[in-house]
């Protein structure tokens, strides 16, 4: 039901980074993250394909009047998937609207789907940050703390670790994207 509501959430425009925090909560680090990325991907299609073939024109003049992505909308033509890999990675345009201008592009769906594995750094960040949350909220409803300190500072520790990496692909895939 989480990955199902996931997709609808993207098709919907949701921030996905909400979805992916609570995924974290409630399901842990790594079932939160998968989930999350599935939903993504299942989502993502759906905007691709609802862009691609039902609502064209619509989300056609969404796009023009943003100029970043229309920007994205030329560059992807031209590139194909390692670009919107990239993308994917990177904060340059928001996950729903770029799920929606793949639609209009000349990339092929397959590409796209294949490309969605950028996410996963994304996924795997926001669901930590979401057990850091879930356990935090625990904490705080409880006079007991139902593991010992160790347990909090290796997922304090974990978190910042997660976070550093996720910065450095960012930093790298916009370097990328500005090469480009």
């Amino acid at each position: 039901m989480f990955i199902l509501g996931y997709a609808l959430a993207a098709v919907v425009l949701v921030p996905a980074a909400w979805m992916t925090l609570a995924g974290g909560a409630i399901f842990g680090i790594v079932r939160g993250a998968v989930y999350s990325f599935l939903g993504a991907v299942l989502g993502s299609s759906l905007a691709f394909l609802i862009a691609r073939y039902g609502a064209r024109r619509f989300v056609a003049s969404a796009v023009e009047s943003r100029p970043r992505v229309a920007a994205v909308e030329r560059a992807v033509s031209a590139r194909g998937l390692p670009l919107v890999f990239l993308l994917r990675m990177s904060p340059l345009v928001p996950f729903n609207v770029l799920n929606y201008a793949l639609g209009l592009t000349t990339i092929r769906f397959r590409d796209a789907l294949v490309a969605s594995l950028g996410m996963l750094p994304a996924c795997v960040a926001y669901a930590y940050a979401g057990r850091v949350a879930g356990e935090t909220a625990a904490l705080a409803g409880k006079a007991a703390p139902p593991h010992d300190a160790s347990y909090y500072v290796l997922l304090a520790s974990g978190l910042i670790a997660t976070a550093g990496v996720v910065l450095l692909v960012t930093r790298a895939a916009r370097q990328a994207l500005h090469d480009v």
